[in-house]
This record gives C-alpha cells, structure tokens and sequence, in this order.
C-alpha cells in the first residue's frame, strides 16, 4: 500500500523541523574552528616585554639589538638592576628579565603564564648561547604544587562554563513558564552552586591555589552570575538559538581571549583585543593576581566581571519588558479570538 499524500506531508514536515534544527550543530562546528584553530594554532609573540638588567652601555646595546630583531615581537627594555627587575615581575609589567655575564640568569614568572615564560626562555637561551654560556633560569613567582602546567585555572574556568550554560538552557527552556523573577533567582542560586563545586576544585580536591580560596571563590561566583544572568535574560529573544549564542559568547569568545593557555601577547589582534574586557579573562588574570601577585590587577579584573553582571541585570530587564509587552497583547488578542469563535458557532447554527 502506498503512503498516503496526508503521510508524505507530515513527514516533509518533520524532515524540514529536523533539518532545520541541525543547522545550529553545523554553525557550532565552524565557530569552534574559526575560534579555536584562529586562536591556538600558531602563537608568535607581538610587542612582548621583555628586560635587560643593566645600566651600562653593553645591556642598551643587548635590548636594542633584541628589539630590532624581534622586528615587534619583542618590547625589550632596560632595568638598573636585579631587585627591580624581580619587582616589574612581581608586578605583572613584564614576563622576563635577563641578567647578562660570565654566569647569565633569566627570571621569570610562571603563574602569569607558562607558554609566555617558555617562549622568552627559549629567547634567552639563544642570547646565551650566542655568548657562550649556559642559561640559568629563575622562577620568582612560581605556580602552586597542585597546578605544575599553571593551567588549571584554565579548566576550571571551562568546568565553571559549563555549568553555566547548561544551566542556562535548563532555565531558559524548562522554566520558561515561570515568572521572570522566578528565573533570575534560579540563575542566582546556581552560579552560587556551580561557583562553590568550582571552589571544591580549586582547593581541596585538586589543590589548584595554595591561597585566596575565598577571593577565588567570590570571582568565580560573579563570573558565573554574570554569564546566567546573561543567557537567562537572551532566552526570551533568541529561544532555540540561544544555546548557540551563549556557546558564542562564552565559549567561542571567551575562552580563546582568556589568556589562559596564551597571553594577549601571543595571540593575533582579535583576541588579544578581546582579552581586555571579556568575563573569562577578568577570571583568569583576577585569579592570578589575587594568588600569585599579591592583588595586582584585581581591582580591575573583579570591575569586568562585575560589568557582565551588570549587562545580565540589563539583559534581564530587557527580557522582563519584551515579556510584559507579549501578555499585554496576548490579553488583548484572547476577546477576540474568543468572540470569533462564538461567531463561528453561531454562523454553523444558522446555517444548519
């Protein structure tokens, strides 16, 4: 028996429904190449400082002769002496300082960036050897025993991500018959949830900070606040595709512009640009500066992350007045369906 024509439509119709909804995957596959691969796949320094220790004329002509042969991949600089050197370190104003002589050392900091301080290491390496001399390599701000990569801040940002997320695509899809207000304290009890187990991770279960759990903590917790408050408040526009455009925005966005696995400085403009005032980089280079630096740079780090908060609160406000706006009309719509129907009835009766 052949299918019948009423058969054949309902399942063109579902093949479109299908079709329809597998472009968000495809759209997910291209923006995490472009993302990623544009991100990741060939880090060259640009404008990376670097030092020279010395006041002499021999460590003017050593920075000169680096930076014009970096040709803009090295900002090199001098500094008087090795006490300050170590203090531009600690203060997150450059990611190496060479001390040239007969014995040459190179500092460094690891817990601002492992890949930045191999990189100016194997820099450094050559000029050695160019001298003649091995390379002693000294680390004044070393990672956390717990954290040997200096990149498990990285994965618990994509850990507290996640939870985020799909958190969002819980609220925003199960709960949408619920009130708004409804939604935005379910988006707050779960960032306070999801930064909590990111708490657990970084401390006691898998010892990624040695200290500043709290401060940790409290960061994590504006981090994810900010991005459910976000993709709770986008739901109300986007619907379906909403999951796409919170991987957009926190995935695609923010974990290539984190600085977790490269710094700005290894990055092309894009992300590096990104990297000033996205959330997962207010994270990761809050963190470090409340662990590692002694609270440099967090004060401007926590201001981002609370601005994302404030956009969310926006997001959401915006959210609550479209929704205000579409029961208004539905309120006004429902009379006059209902008016039509009672003249449909009475036009069969006459009719009959």
């Amino acid at each position: 028996m052949s299918a019948s024509p009423a058969g054949l439509s309902s399942t063109g119709a579902s093949l479109r429904h299908v079709l329809g909804h597998l472009l968000t995957p495809l759209l997910m596959c291209v923006g995490m190449g472009l993302a990623y691969l544009g991100a990741f796949h060939a880090p060259e320094p640009h404008g990376l400082r670097v030092d020279v220790v010395g006041s002499g004329a021999s460590a003017q002509v050593l920075a000169q002769t680096l930076h014009d042969k970096g040709a803009g991949a090295l900002d090199v600089r001098t500094v008087a002496d090795r006490p300050a050197a170590e203090a531009q370190l600690r203060a997150r104003e450059t990611y190496g300082a060479y001390v040239p002589g007969t014995k040459p050392e190179l500092m460094v900091a690891t817990a601002e960036s492992d890949t930045t301080a191999t990189v100016v290491q194997k820099v450094f390496t050559e000029v050695a050897a160019e001298q003649g001399a091995p390379l002693r390599v000294t680390d004044v701000v070393p990672v956390s025993k717990g954290d040997p990569t200096g990149q498990g801040l990285f994965f618990l940002l994509v850990a507290l991500s996640i939870g985020s997320y799909a958190s969002v695509a819980v609220i925003g899809g199960a709960g949408a018959v619920l009130p708004l207000r409804i939604r935005a304290l379910l988006a707050l009890g779960m960032s306070l949830v999801v930064s909590a187990i990111g708490a657990v991770f970084a401390g006691p279960l898998f010892h990624l900070v040695d200290q500043g759990l709290p401060g940790l903590w409290a960061m994590a917790w504006l981090y994810t606040a900010g991005i459910l408050l976000v993709g709770v408040g986008l739901h109300t526009f986007l619907k379906r595709w909403t999951t796409l455009g919170v991987m957009v925005l926190f995935v695609m966005l923010n974990f290539t512009s984190s600085g977790g696995i490269f710094k700005p400085e290894l990055q092309s403009g894009f992300f590096a640009s990104l990297h000033s005032f996205w959330n997962g980089a207010g994270f990761i280079e809050g963190v470090r500066g409340h662990v590692y630096f002694d609270g440099t740079g967090v004060g401007r780090n926590v201001l981002v992350l609370a601005l994302w908060c404030v956009a969310g609160a926006a997001v959401m406000g915006a959210a609550a007045a479209s929704e205000r706006v579409r029961r208004r009309k539905a309120a006004h719509a429902a009379p006059v369906r209902e008016e039509r129907a009672v003249e449909e009835e009475l036009e069969e009766a006459v009719g009959v």
